[in-house]
């Protein structure tokens, strides 16, 4: 089987991948060295975390308050008020007050973690057919103890934990996409 022929037999995911290989790996580059930043300062980087978050929903808040002016009703301009004054009073609260943000943080971070693991075990089943996909369940793997970790640890180290185990997350994630892109690549 010549080249040519190899490359055209891939079909759905696995064109896409190899034709994208060089992202995977920039995309992974980057995914590890926001790690590294992130395990050296975990306490900075917990917080930069909260602080995000808070923005994250101050402004989807303001998007909630503008869309009431796009009509559909009372019912409607209510209830998009309502979640947009309760977006932005979450968001301030986790601005104003990131380190209490984190004791919560943590447990979302749990949540959102056990969830990629298991979109990552899905990921790894839809594409085990193409070589280096073992490491989408390598990364499944790690979420799932990472997550158990978290949940453990909660609420005593929060604190520093959110941004070490952010930090160690994006380095593992980074890995798996590093070696996912090269394997993708041959």
């Amino acid at each position: 089987m010549t080249a040519a022929s190899a490359s055209e037999s891939l079909s759905g995911g696995g064109m896409v991948v190899k034709k994208k290989s060089g992202w995977f790996m920039a995309m992974a580059l980057v995914f590890m060295l926001l790690g590294v930043f992130a395990i050296v300062e975990p306490g900075v980087a917990g917080l930069a975390v909260a602080i995000l978050v808070g923005w994250v929903l101050i402004f989807g808040g303001l998007v909630h308050c503008v869309s009431v002016f796009s009509g559909g009703g009372v019912a409607r301009v209510v209830w998009q008020s309502l979640i947009g004054i309760a977006y932005i009073a979450g968001g301030l609260f986790f601005v104003t007050h990131p380190l209490l943000g984190l004791g919560s943080l943590t447990l979302v971070l749990a949540a959102v973690v056990l969830m990629e693991a298991v979109f990552e075990c899905f990921a790894y089943f839809r594409m085990r057919g193409i070589h280096g996909s073992g490491w989408l369940l390598v990364n499944a793997l790690f979420a799932f103890l990472l997550s158990a970790l978290i949940w453990t640890g909660w609420p005593s180290s929060s604190i520093w934990a959110i941004g070490t185990l952010v930090g160690i997350k994006l380095l593992v994630t980074g890995g798996a996409r590093l070696a996912f892109g090269l394997s993708s690549k041959n």
